[in-house]
């Protein structure tokens, strides 16, 4: 399964600091907000990854990021002329995709905890699989209702009167038609290829599954002022607290097989000395 990272957007909710960087290189805590969706995709056995966003934000990625050969992914670059809704990355994508099942994330989204993905990707055959996460106010959210076995009975999209409490994170995965279903959506009132749209038409065909995440599992939304603040100090208890990075991507690298020990070793030399060199300083020793 291929990945691809959505990181467009203007970022106006977080506006004066989109004025430096995009949302999805403002820092959540000691790492790039970036480096969070990348770390759930690379734990999940991803490493093939297209990274969409801005003309102006690709060459920031670029430099930050570059071919990904360091934690052993191998990431492209497409640029989103101007946000057309979640759908047209498939579009913008096409040629990436070619014909494979392809899981989707937004740039913005943080989860930690076991959500069970990388077991999913290695299965994953037809149709579509969201997730649905338990929150006090889904009218902000597409929303999805389970029946109790947990079939997908609707989705809704921001609903007035919601129809359960549960949201649909950004993190969706596609089988080889997407492409071609993307191409038959039409654009909502807002002139966007609604993703609701998209899990809607793979509903209508009894095509379309969904996983609850319940307790032990976080999905941080990052997108405002006040859940990048929340999310960055969510992130440093959880490791002051454990004494382990989340989303570190060497370390996900090295524990995946994607690069070996050796090449962990030579990226630690090469790193900057900051607390986060002394932590991957401290994986080596273990792993010595």
């Amino acid at each position: 399964m291929k990945g691809i990272v959505l990181a467009g957007g203007a970022g106006t909710r977080l506006y004066p600091l989109t004025r430096v960087a995009s949302k999805q290189l403002q820092p959540v805590y000691d790492k790039p907000m970036v480096y969070y969706p990348l770390a759930t995709l690379l734990d999940a056995g991803i490493r093939e990854v297209l990274l969409i966003s801005t003309p102006h934000d690709i060459p920031r990625f670029e430099a930050l990021l570059g071919d990904g050969s360091q934690w052993g992914m191998d990431i492209t670059y497409a640029v989103q002329p101007e946000p057309r809704g979640i759908a047209q990355a498939f579009l913008i994508g096409s040629t990436f995709v070619d014909n494979e099942a392809v899981a989707l994330i937004l740039g913005d989204n943080i989860f930690h905890g076991n959500i069970g993905l990388a077991p999913l990707v290695e299965s994953f055959t037809t149709g579509a699989h969201i997730f649905g996460y338990p929150v006090r106010d889904p009218e902000r959210y597409g929303v999805v209702d389970l029946d109790a076995d947990d079939n997908v009975r609707s989705l809704v999209e921001k609903p007035s009167e919601p129809i359960s409490n549960l949201a649909v994170p950004g993190l969706y995965l596609y089988d080889d038609r997407v492409v071609e279903m993307t191409e038959s959506l039409q654009p909502s009132g807002r002139g966007e290829l609604e993703i609701t749209d998209l899990n809607q038409a793979y509903l209508d065909r009894g095509e379309l599954v969904a996983t609850r995440l319940g307790r032990g599992i976080a999905w941080l939304d990052s997108g405002t002022h006040e859940s990048l603040l929340e999310a960055s100090n969510f992130i440093a208890t959880i490791e002051h607290r454990q004494g382990l990075k989340i989303a570190c991507l060497e370390e996900i690298a090295l524990r995946t097989g994607a690069i070996s020990f050796s090449e962990f070793e030579v990226l630690v030399e090469e790193m900057a000395r900051s607390s986060y060199r002394e932590y991957l300083e401290r994986v080596l020793a273990e792993q010595a």
